[in-house]
Order: structure tokens, then sequence, then C-alpha cells
């Protein structure tokens, strides 16, 4: 089938990020100089400003720190989803980042819980990561 709904547009800068996702990790950029894990994709660290930077595998664990269901059609390209969740997820690394927990009912998770990467293939090129609540739910 056919994936309709809007993709990421790969570049230089955010290829590595998707390469990594395709092969199964979760990988963002890391600060040589001061060791701070950043998301989103930047030339420069928030913390230290270098331009020093490498691609770092992470773990995949984190928490839900904010969620929400929509039970709105906002864009007619996730109408079929209604009612779907976004949720942010703080990692374990320190970064945030937007996805959606699958695997269970909208209304089964809540903040704090805990929550493991699972990535989703949607095109040959685009896998996605999602998130799936973990065993050890906090």
């Amino acid at each position: 089938m056919e994936y309709l709904k809007p993709l990421p547009t790969l570049t230089d800068s955010n290829r590595p990020f998707w390469a990594a996702a395709l092969d199964g990790r979760l990988c963002m950029q890391r600060c040589r100089s001061c060791q701070h894990v950043r998301f989103p994709i930047s030339h420069v660290c928030p913390r230290c400003l270098s331009y020093e930077f490498e691609w770092h595998d992470l773990s995949g664990r984190g928490v839900v720190f904010s969620y929400i269901v929509y039970h709105q059609v906002y864009s007619q390209a996730f109408k079929m989803d209604v009612p779907y969740n976004v949720a942010m997820i703080q990692l374990e690394e320190g970064p945030r980042m937007y996805s959606n927990i699958v695997g269970v009912a909208n209304d089964v998770p809540k903040v704090g819980d805990a929550v493991k990467v699972a990535f989703e293939r949607v095109t040959p090129e685009i896998t996605l990561p999602r998130f799936k609540l973990a065993k050890d739910r906090v």
C-alpha cells in the first residue's frame, strides 16, 4: 500500500538520522566539545556553540513528557487515523522529540510512562521512529 502521509525531505544535514532509522537505530548529533546530545538537527551546539559534532546512537528509551489524542481531522492525510495520538518523548539522553505511541489504545499511555523506540518502515527510503510502552512502566 502506498504511504500517503507527509514524509520528511532528505537533506545532507538530516540524512544520517534517517539512514540510522532505516537501520533500526535512533541516532542524534552529539557535540564533540561538551557531549551535549541535540535534536532537532543543527549545525551548531546550542549549549557551547561548537560546530564540531558526531552522530551518536541512543538507547531509544525515554518517558512520555506530554501526550494528546487528536479527535479532529486537521489534515486529510491523517483522516483514516482519527483518533490518533501525538506524544512528546523525553529521551534518556536528554533531547525531546515528537512521535506517536503505538501498540496500545489511545487511552492507555500516561505522562511519565516509560517507552522504547519502535521503527515503522513506511517507504523503501523512510523508517519513522515511533514508541511503544516499555514493560517496566514508570
